[in-house]
């Protein structure tokens, strides 16, 4: 007997070319053939999930089609390797070793295989016992128990996202015939408020015994009651749990939503979710899915084709839950936020940070930006609300907060003519100080002091306050940009934030929050997560200059456009507003902005659509600080 332990030699799916372990080339053997060979052939044909080159002492597609059957409910990674291999008189035994990833869980064990020598060469001797431990007539299976999913916590561990109760909404197709199913699937949907078209195709579509699920509610929702089902044939209600926040409205979509993992989702997951799995599917429940999911239970079964034979256990593991992700998110800021923009119909968005921390306390998308987050990502011209950093470059160049600026009805630039808004008070035009321009909000005065700071200097003050930085939150997040080279009529536009200018609501949040806190702001969402260091700007806000800026968006709520927050309680308001022309049409449409700190708390408000920062996002803006 001649004994061959090979140098340990992984075989996954993706092997090709030579085989080499511990540097020494394998499967060349001098003087005749080596049993190594087809054994090495077949562990990888086993990792592969394809039998069909294997040399074996039978039909090979019987042997593939052999091994499909005995693995179909198992999918998964497989890894396999020869761990040993033994000749014996014209036979060899190899000894297998698998690791086989299923659903998060590993499941190791070893398995023999024979191999035999004809016309000169050496085969396999093809049973389903070398793809695992089962007998003649087993196949394996796979069931699975959910882990418990992590939670998503806010500010002090608030609880935002746990498993809360909800009923399951469909079509029981084993209860009705095909055609009823059909029809009552119209029915359910009208009373479900889905389109009745789709959900009858996906009922017709499913298999005899299917429940087709129409819409998920949460159980304290609007849930059909047991006449309305009794009514529609074959409509059912099943009762569980979903992680949800406390409302539909809350954090999204920032959150995000959990639900059956998508085909596409399996695919990816290289074996750690299975079809059924609740998964992600979207915001922080989808970046973070592996983290707040655990690891299921598994249990592998082995399974008689005769149904009277009791399956035999191979394999188990314990569920493993997730683990919670915190936030910095405040439950009553973000659940305020939410219900205020929860009837605006364009996009629209509110963001708050903590000035001391830069935590985020509210990150509030509108239901107007279909899904999108608006608040992190959005990309608008931020209109006037960036003024704030042109006073910064003008206070740099040496023009002071008293020093008068000419503030006319109009400037022409380049053949380009730019106004002030239509309701400017006349009593704030004339050389006025720069206070008053920028509590008034005046276009020209700031366009006429272009050349006091060239645009390289503008949009380093920029940056000084935060905007256009790289900032690592953990989520895609737009935190603005400011060209530093523009001339002409885009030089002018620039200055009163126009033009090639671009913020997100989350980015003017953050130089509101800049000016508060005397220093550059960095906004922090997940504080746990150890973030890439965001550069430091070049020249940050010092606190002498915040104070000027401070002083300035004081002087917008005492003396200019947003006077309506003089009395709201809790400390002093300063404020910016901000209307910024877009598109072709006349006269332009605009977006609505409005910044404001009032303490330790700094607020960036966006209508996407509307008349003025004043009129369309104040208002809002106000019944956030009032809340």
């Amino acid at each position: 007997m001649r004994q061959r332990r090979p140098a340990r030699l992984r075989i996954v799916a993706a092997t090709a070319g030579p085989l080499v372990a511990a540097g020494v080339l394998v499967g060349c053997r001098l003087g005749g053939p080596d049993p190594e060979d087809p054994a090495r052939a077949l562990a990888e044909g086993l990792s592969k999930g394809d039998v069909t080159s294997v040399p074996t002492t039978g039909d090979g597609a019987r042997h593939q089609a052999d091994l499909e059957r005995v693995v179909a409910d198992v999918g998964g990674r497989r890894q396999v390797e020869v761990t040993s291999v033994e000749e014996d008189d014209g036979s060899a035994t190899a000894e297998l070793q698998h690791r086989w990833t299923i659903g998060g869980s590993t499941w190791s064990y070893e398995t023999t295989a024979t191999l035999v020598q004809q016309d000169g060469t050496w085969r396999v001797r093809w049973e389903p016992s070398v793809v695992a431990p089962v007998r003649e007539g087993e196949t394996l299976a796979v069931r699975t128990t959910p882990a418990e999913r992590g939670d998503v916590l806010g500010a002090d561990d608030a609880v935002l996202v746990t498993a809360r109760p909800v009923v399951r909404v469909g079509i029981d197709k084993s209860a009705v015939d095909a055609g009823t199913a059909a029809t009552s699937a119209e029915r359910l949907a009208r009373r479900l408020d889905i389109d009745p078209g789709a959900y009858r195709r996906r009922v017709e579509a499913a298999g005899d015994q299917a429940f087709v699920e129409g819409l998920v509610l949460r159980a304290d929702g609007d849930v059909p009651t047991r006449q309305e089902l009794a009514a529609i044939p074959g409509s059912l209600a099943v009762e569980g749990t979903l992680p949800l926040a406390p409302t539909r409205a809350f954090g999204q979509p920032l959150l995000g939503t959990v639900g059956e993992a998508t085909a596409e989702v399996v695919e990816k997951s290289d074996g750690a979710v299975r079809p059924g799995d609740q998964v992600g599917l979207s915001g922080l429940q989808a970046r973070y899915d592996e983290q707040l999911r655990g690891t299921p239970g598994l249990e592998v079964l082995a399974v008689d084709d005769d149904p009277e034979t009791e399956s035999r256990r191979l394999f188990s593991s314990a569920p493993k839950a997730g683990k919670p992700l915190r936030t910095t998110l405040d439950p009553d800021l973000q659940g305020a936020a939410d219900r205020i923009l929860a009837d605006v119909r364009p996009a629209s968005a509110i963001v708050a940070i903590r000035p001391s921390t830069g935590a985020l306390l509210a990150v509030s998308s509108g239901p107007g930006g279909d899904g999108a987050d608006t608040a992190l990502t959005g990309r608008y011209a931020p209109g006037s609300t960036f003024k704030v950093a042109t006073a910064l470059a003008l206070l740099r160049s040496g023009l002071a907060v008293d020093d008068r600026v000419p503030c006319t009805p109009t400037v022409t630039v380049d053949g380009r003519r730019f106004t002030n808004y239509s309701d400017y008070p006349a009593s704030a035009l004339g050389d006025v100080p720069l206070r008053t321009a920028f509590a008034q909000s005046c276009n020209t005065a700031m366009i006429a002091e272009r050349d006091r700071a060239s645009q390289e200097e503008l949009a380093a003050a920029a940056a000084g306050l935060g905007l256009g930085r790289d900032v690592d939150l953990g989520m895609p997040a737009f935190l603005g940009q400011v060209p530093t080279e523009a001339d002409g009529t885009e030089r002018a536009a620039s200055v009163i934030g126009q033009g090639r200018v671009e913020a997100s609501p989350l980015a003017m949040a953050v130089v509101a929050a800049s000016v508060a806190h005397g220093g550059t702001v960095t906004p922090v969402l997940l504080p746990d997560r150890r973030a890439k260091e965001a550069p430091e700007p070049d020249e940050p806000v010092t606190r002498a200059q915040a104070r000027s800026l401070a002083g300035l968006m004081r002087a917008v709520v005492t003396d200019g456009s947003g006077a309506f927050l003089r009395d709201v309680p809790g400390g002093p308001v300063r404020a910016k507003t901000g209307t910024a022309e877009y598109g072709d049409d006349q006269p332009p449409r605009t977006h609505a902005w409005m910044i404001a700190t009032q303490g330790d708390l700094a607020v960036a408000v966006l209508v996407a659509d509307g008349d003025s920062g004043s009129a369309t996002a104040g208002p809002l803006l106000e019944r956030f600080l009032r809340r």
